[in-house]
């Protein structure tokens, strides 16, 4: 019990150390690759996803969706892949070969579409390398770049709400 809590700050001070060094980068460059980090706990409609990396104009094989979930218990095979608190160390290290193939991977955008305050769940979207972080509003808004409040449940108005601003800040290309 006492392991886990300082696992638990330890991971919570390299967040901490990761967000206060974070800079917004102002490129003006179109979003061609996507990744998406979502607790499986909360959603866990995949093809809501999809349509949406479609009607970003991002092409399927430039997509990438990892889930997260509290259980230890396997998820169903729906999902590309699903981590949970395991697949983290100390010091906000990442276990799992594919859940770091995922973070060192330089997408143009990332949603994390969540709002369970795991910790797990902030290192991820953190440890991105993603240019541009999309996030729904979170108790630290030093996890996304743009912010969009939305209830979870309402993935339309989030959509809706997305394609609007992308295209005020001209990240969509036209096709």
């Amino acid at each position: 019990m006492i392991l886990k809590a300082l696992k638990e700050k330890s991971n919570k001070k390299h967040l901490n150390k990761l967000l206060s060094r974070h800079n917004v980068s102002a490129t003006n460059n179109k979003i061609e690759s996507l990744g998406i980090i979502l607790n499986i706990d909360e959603i866990d409609d995949l093809e809501l996803f999809r349509a949406l990396a479609a009607y970003i104009n991002v092409r399927p094989n430039r997509l990438k969706i990892i889930a997260f979930s509290n259980s230890k218990e396997e998820v169903p095979n729906t999902w590309d892949t699903c981590y949970n608190p395991k697949d983290f160390g100390w010091n906000g290290t990442v276990k799992n070969v594919e859940l770091q193939s995922f973070l060192n991977t330089k997408f143009d955008a990332l949603i994390s579409y969540y709002t369970t305050e795991a910790l797990e769940l902030k290192l991820l979207t953190a440890k991105s390398k993603a240019q541009f972080k999309i996030g729904i509003l979170q108790t630290d808004a030093r996890l996304s770049d743009l912010i969009i409040k939305t209830n979870l449940k309402e993935f339309k108005v989030f959509k809706a709400e997305l394609h609007k601003y992308l295209t005020t800040l001209n990240k969509i290309k036209n096709e």
